[in-house]
């Protein structure tokens, strides 16, 4: 993002005017040190898990895959 245009466009994106396309939104998330999907969350309760679950290595990402469906099983179940 050019520098001189840089804040004019970040406030268009803060106020709604625009949406900023794939890639101009995964080198903001880069640059906040955030995964792109931190822009799709809902909560702040989700986009707290989701930046948690974005710095866990693939065999721990996938122990929780594992436990959250055990809870979502066990739930179901009740």
């Amino acid at each position: 993002m050019d520098e001189s245009s840089a804040s004019g466009r970040m406030n268009h994106y803060e106020k709604g005017r625009h949406t900023p396309d794939l890639s101009t939104l995964k080198r903001i998330a880069d640059e906040l040190g955030v995964p792109i999907n931190y822009f799709f969350c809902e909560d702040d309760k989700m986009a707290e898990i989701v930046c948690l679950l974005d710095k866990l290595n693939e065999k721990n990402k996938e122990s929780v895959l594992k436990v959250v469906q055990e809870m979502i099983a066990s739930s179901e179940g009740e």
